[in-house]
């Protein structure tokens, strides 16, 4: 993979990257969210799939962040090879490698 990001917008509740290929793909917020590669979010992912009859009729409980509609509050890049997004529910370890991106938009 050789591509890299050459241009990155906020258009609405999107993140619009550009490529150096000159391929463009628009990604929710809540898309991005939800595939976040941290450890916490793939064992908590793990774990809501996970089958367990006792909370089978649990409703989770949300902070005020998880409440509130999803942003994206600032985005870091990790080396040349990479975005660290943080998010307004307080997700902010996930490290998005472009080729993971790339990915996630086609």
């Amino acid at each position: 993979m050789n591509e890299i990001p050459t241009d990155l917008k906020i258009i609405g509740d999107k993140l619009q990257i550009s490529w150096s290929d000159g391929a463009s793909h628009q990604y929710g917020f809540s898309q991005l969210r939800s595939a976040c590669p941290c450890a916490t979010c793939r064992e908590k992912r793990k774990e809501e799939t996970a089958p367990t009859a006792a909370d089978s009729l649990a409703l989770p409980v949300l902070s005020a962040a998880e409440a509130q509609p999803l942003t994206i509050q600032g985005m870091q890049p990790v080396g040349n090879y990479a975005y660290s997004i943080n998010f307004s529910d307080g997700c902010d370890k996930g490290i998005y490698t472009f080729e993971f991106l790339r990915q996630l938009g086609g």
